[in-house]
């Protein structure tokens, strides 16, 4: 997680985009970004498999459109194919990472998941 919504922080950066990435951890807080909320909703739809899928499915189509809601789902594949694979080779985060992110991961709450290897 920590790489991907610094990801999100570095896109919002170079476009402008108002971003507060505590929407991440916090369903209560708005991402301010363009159909933020369905995305988000989405995004734990898909990993968590819960049974809102459907409908979380529907509001990001209403939201960003057939390629959006495409892309939105290739995003999410691809973020959880890299976890997958940093999982299962044991990839730790670095500890001048961990360093580096010390501001990032207390604004997200991302130190009470396990980090390998700091």
């Amino acid at each position: 997680m920590l790489a991907h919504s610094q990801m999100l922080r570095a896109s919002a950066d170079v476009t402008s985009q108002p971003l507060d990435a505590r929407a991440i951890t916090d369903p209560a807080v708005d991402p301010l970004l363009p159909a933020g909320r369905p995305l988000i909703s989405f995004v734990d739809a898909v990993l968590f498999r819960a049974t809102r899928l459907e409908d979380t499915r529907r509001e990001v189509l209403d939201a960003v459109g057939e390629s959006g809601l495409v892309d939105a789902a290739g995003v999410i594949a691809n973020f959880e194919m890299m976890n997958r694979i940093a999982d299962a080779t044991g990839m730790p985060v670095g500890k001048g990472t961990l360093k580096r992110t010390r501001e990032w991961r207390a604004l997200l709450d991302l130190d009470r998941f396990r980090h390998e290897g700091g």
